[in-house]
């Protein structure tokens, strides 16, 4: 039988492609984004506990009304914003189910998303199976700042969302607050709502974090995306939630119970439990990888390639034009068969990547002798 796929451009992603070439080769992995240490180990074994002793049935939809209690007070402890734990937050599956069921419950067939290009690879998929159509600002190396006459230019009366990613994946950039006015004078007269992916909101190394939730105006008619596998070094978790107005909320939910209805109920027992015990630990994050970022960047220091500002998540861009002038996927093929380390291109994240550009991307949410020893490598070409 012929199968019409919804998705004809789609394959296996990049960052399977990677790991799986770094993992045959025996390469040390700096390329998909998960740490190679432990998780903090009270917060194990609360959920050891928790799947022992506690409730291992069905989760109420929205989440655990603690859980949820929880993640009011984080979000009112860092940015003075009040929201209504029961109405406005959503436990999701991880971060991508709470885009995903943003993006599915909010975009009619043709309606008009902005994105901006570096862009994380799940939102394009989701638009495209929602009937919308992708328009994209460019972000241009070193410090990869929104141009605000480009995205006034893109709005159409079609326009109906905006993604935004602050700190970005992969360029490690961070906007300003000056950079969410600039967004909310363009769209505020325009029926054009927000999804404000934030899943690397305590990982920032210059100055205090810029988020949606500190910005009313904006708020009022955003998703906000979280993550507490990026938080708490659990991406195998997949704990997610997504905060929204009422009428927002509702959309999303109606997406949600279908999708995957709850998430494991021992997981968020345990990280209600720690984010009321231990309340410190996302204030503790930006330093933790910040002597991470500092470690990789001092011991590539003498090497030849450029390192670009990194002002926040737990990637560093290397740009390799003195070295190669292979195109990035090339590049990142020949570092795990030559030199044994594995990275990602970053064209891959653009839908039209600059020409002349010669970027790769490396996770620094590893052991610290992790990052010497592929730094080591690097150095030596």
């Amino acid at each position: 039988m012929a199968i019409s796929s919804k998705l004809p451009a789609v394959g296996t992603n990049i960052f399977s492609k990677m790991s799986a070439l770094s993992s045959a080769k025996g390469a040390i992995n700096l390329s998909q984004g998960f740490p190679d240490f432990k998780p903090d180990e009270g917060l194990l074994q609360r959920a050891s506990t928790a799947l022992l002793q506690g409730n291992n049935q069905y989760a109420p939809m929205t989440g655990l009304p603690s859980l949820r209690d929880a993640i009011a007070r984080l979000i009112a402890r860092h940015y003075g914003r009040q929201v209504n734990a029961t109405e406005e937050i959503t436990v999701t599956s991880g971060a991508s189910e709470a885009i995903f069921n943003a993006i599915t419950a909010l975009i009619q067939p043709d309606d008009e998303v902005i994105l901006f290009d570096p862009a994380y690879d799940l939102y394009e998929p989701a638009i495209t199976l929602a009937g919308g159509v992708c328009r994209r600002v460019t972000l241009t190396a070193p410090d990869f700042r929104p141009d605000w006459l480009e995205f006034a230019s893109l709005l159409t009366e079609k326009t109906r969302l905006v993604i935004i990613n602050t700190p970005h994946n992969p360029t490690g950039s961070c906007w300003s607050a000056e950079d969410l006015d600039a967004l909310w004078q363009a769209i505020k007269s325009q029926d054009i709502y927000v999804l404000s992916d934030e899943v690397y909101e305590f990982i920032h190394f210059s100055g205090q974090a810029v988020s949606v939730h500190k910005h009313a105006e904006l708020s009022a008619r955003s998703f906000v995306v979280s993550s507490f596998g990026k938080s708490f070094h659990l991406t195998g978790w997949k704990v997610g939630y997504v905060v929204a107005p009422v009428a927002l909320t509702e959309e999303l939910r109606k997406v949600h119970q279908y999708v995957t209805f709850c998430t494991a109920t021992p997981l968020q027992q345990a990280l209600a439990e720690h984010l009321v015990d231990v309340p410190e630990s996302s204030a503790e994050l930006a330093g933790f990888y910040q002597q991470k970022r500092d470690v990789l960047r001092e011991a590539l220091a003498s090497s030849r390639f450029d390192l670009l500002p990194c002002d926040g998540t737990y990637f560093q861009l290397l740009d390799y034009r003195a070295i190669s002038e292979l195109d990035d996927v090339a590049f990142c093929e020949w570092l795990i068969d030559e030199v044994g380390v594995a990275a990602i291109p970053v064209s891959v994240f653009y839908q039209d990547a600059p020409q002349d550009q010669r970027l790769i991307r490396l996770c620094f949410a590893k052991e610290e002798h992790t990052l010497v020893e592929a730094a080591q490598k690097l150095s030596q070409l």
